[in-house]
């Protein structure tokens, strides 16, 4: 009783809907939260086991469904941070956290008389009336105990917990070392030739982050807005080869944070978790409820792309490296060039480049643009609020309602990049939507980015790519925002992994549309509304290298594939593994120095392992989609009407091919994506 008055974890939130008090909450709060809530949540297991009565649905998949609330939100509260805003204790305090969390994982998934109970209720699922949402719950929870050991021998079971246990900790260890690696390098720069070609804008950024650090000159580094634009314009050759080195060598330098060992640990004892469980290999284990649901599909699907990008690939690569050469470059191009070429040719090309768009993109009306955006789209609105308690003061919070002043979500956004927050752009929940019994509980969404700072003298204005990544995350929070599922397990983005990508890619191609674009892209200094011209040269460039991008994307998700399809544990090295799986989409010299799964955080740390090829399956659906919505109008309420009730609201309730050919009255066609990309 002490712990939980004196632990804000433990207590009710008497806060704006139920929001976490994150002023309240210290680091040292956090284990005898998790370690009380577990033996909560462990009463909880004991009840249903022990209950005399006929295994139903509601007295075991529902019941069990509600287990462990208290647990969730400390665990979303603490993983949150630990991504968003960390430090030394709390990553610290992440790492003893793990293992208990595991263990108690395995504690359910390895409970005989759980297992059995959900059992009879599985096999009895089409007899016993229950619903296509009921069915799938039902479905999801047989097949996480059986992938979580449920069906294993009592001698095996000690090793699957040793390696669950194992992995849990090495993924945390894998994003830290990214994130110290990539917060521990700086480009100092103190001679002023150094900074040719650099945008204005990004040396006033650099002077700032100089002067913070206490230093003369200019500092550069590798989070996204100073590290992108610097390889995009500056003419020195060498620098950009400094820094393209240091992103691309992260976690890869041979010291204490090198994630070579980690990377190789993860996919061997994922391997090992695999043939335990009967599967040949862990892509195998974990494909089973996707849309693509085999590795063998997943390979199709990728050699399908393939193929259809290669000669674009090729012809994108001719064409920089004949670029630079007249454009006096000696010898081959290499990595640290791409960018640099890639943006001297699509001015020359189109007259448009980031520096020509970013004053029609300030942070503020891009906010505003994309909050209308979704009124137009959905009716719904935005109010901000600023009573809610934050973990961080630059993070804003807005409450979100429907048409009919329905309550629907708090969305929390945290713009720009810090040393305690990881890289990349991410949403994410600390409370997830369900209706119990009648009682609707509304979700807790957050977008955390790495967007463009202010400068003394400019708003923050953000890159085209800023803007859909934007767009991207946004999608993806509107899913969580709009869901109106029964159980929490199927609610807001719990979907198959190559369909959660569906909603986020569709957003982005809102950046491309005059029709949008129109109502609100004004220069931040005159006030002038984009020009047509513009716009139309942005519509003209947007196939511009895509089948270089293409091709890029594809490696990753090859080499994803590679790392997750082995059959016998990895003995090679990690970089001759990584070269041989990227090796047909592999377009420049290989480099002994530069490493991808070092810092792959999306497959070793992230929930991508097996499913990073997801993005571009979801590309063929979001192209496909979004044809759709271009013949009946962008912004037609009876297209829009329907994305929102068959696929925003309905989470994983149903087969993800079902709800998408109920919005669209097909099966998704590839040409839509391949016609959009320009290969066709």
């Amino acid at each position: 009783m002490t712990k939980k008055m004196n632990n804000p974890l433990l207590q009710e939130w008497n806060t704006p809907f139920g929001t976490p008090p994150f002023h309240l909450i210290e680091t040292i709060h956090f284990k005898p939260a998790v370690e009380e809530a577990i033996k909560s949540a462990s009463a909880e297991i004991k009840s249903i086991t022990d209950n005399k009565d006929l295994p139903d649905f509601e007295n075991t998949i529902v019941t069990l469904d509600r287990v462990g609330e208290t647990l969730g939100r400390i665990k979303s509260i603490l993983f949150n941070l630990n991504s968003a805003d960390t430090n030394k204790t709390l990553q610290e305090t992440a790492q003893e956290v793990s293992p208990l969390l595991t263990r108690f994982s395995n504690d359910i998934t390895l409970n005989e008389k759980l297992f059995e109970r959900i059992k009879t209720v599985f096999n009895s699922k089409e007899t016993s009336g229950l619903n296509t949402e009921q069915k799938i719950l039902t479905e999801k929870k047989f097949r996480n105990f059986i992938l979580g050991g449920a069906s294993l021998k009592e001698e095996e079971r000690k090793r699957f917990r040793e390696i669950s246990e194992e992995l849990a900790t090495l993924s945390l260890k894998f994003e830290e070392n990214v994130l110290k690696e990539t917060n521990s390098f700086e480009l100092h720069i103190t001679d002023k030739n150094d900074l040719a070609g650099l945008p204005e804008s990004l040396v006033e950024m650099a002077s700032m982050e100089a002067e913070k650090r206490k230093k003369q000159g200019w500092v550069f580094t590798l989070h996204f807005p100073s590290y992108v634009p610097f390889m995009q314009y500056s003419e020195n050759r060498h620098l950009r080869e400094k820094m393209l080195k240091a992103y691309s060598s992260r976690a890869f330098r041979h010291n204490i944070f090198d994630n070579s060992q980690n990377a190789m640990k993860i996919a061997n004892l994922r391997l090992e978790i695999a043939r335990m469980l009967g599967f040949s290999n862990f892509a195998e284990m974990t494909l089973g409820d996707r849309m693509a649901d085999t590795p063998e599909k997943v390979d199709k699907f990728l050699d399908d792309l393939y193929l259809s990008s290669k000669p674009a690939a090729f012809r994108d690569f001719e064409n920089i490296s004949n670029y630079a050469k007249v454009s006096g470059h000696a010898g081959a191009i290499e990595r640290w060039d791409w960018a640099y070429y890639s943006e001297k040719l699509k001015k020359k090309l189109y007259n448009i480049d980031d520096e020509i768009l970013k004053p029609y993109f300030s942070l503020e009306k891009v906010e505003a643009a994309i909050f209308g955006l979704a009124t137009s789209l959905y009716s719904i609105r935005f109010s901000k609020n600023d009573t809610i308690p934050l973990y961080h003061p630059e993070v804003k919070t807005f409450e979100v309602y429907d048409s009919d002043n329905t309550f629907l979500a708090v969305l929390y956004i945290d713009y720009h990049p810090r040393p305690g927050k990881n890289g990349g752009t991410w949403m994410t929940s600390y409370r997830d939507q369900k209706n119990e019994n009648g009682n609707e509980v509304r979700p807790l969404i957050s977008i955390v980015a790495n967007f463009t700072r202010p400068t003394e003298t400019r708003p923050s204005l953000l890159s085209f790519n800023e803007l859909t990544t934007f767009l991207h995350e946004f999608g993806h929070s509107l899913h969580g925002m709009l869901t109106k599922c029964t159980y929490e397990s199927l609610s807001g983005t719990k979907v198959a992994h190559d369909f959660v990508e569906l909603p986020s890619q569709f957003m982005e191609n809102f950046a491309f549309e005059k029709e949008w674009l129109d109502t609100w892209a004004t220069h931040y200094l005159t006030s002038e509304k984009i020009p047509d011209e513009i716009i139309r040269r942005i519509k003209e460039a947007s196939t511009f290298n895509e089948g270089y991008a293409f091709f890029r994307q594809l490696g990753f998700g090859f080499l994803d594939m590679a790392w997750h399809t082995i059959t016998n544990p990895i003995e090679i090295n990690i970089s001759e593994f990584e070269s041989l799986a990227m090796a047909k989409t592999e377009l420049f010299p290989i480099s002994v120095e530069l490493n991808m799964s070092a810092s792959f955080s999306h497959i070793f740390g992230g929930g991508y392992a097996a499913g990073y090829y997801g993005y571009k399956w979801a590309e063929v659906l979001d192209a496909d989609a979004f044809s759709y919505f271009t013949e009946t109008g962008i912004f037609n309420k009876e297209t829009t009407t329907s994305f929102r009730k068959n696929i925003l609201e309905k989470g994983g309730t149903d087969k993800p091919q079902d709800l998408y050919v109920r919005f669209r009255g097909k099966e998704p066609s590839i040409d839509a994506l391949l016609k959009r990309s320009g290969l066709i």
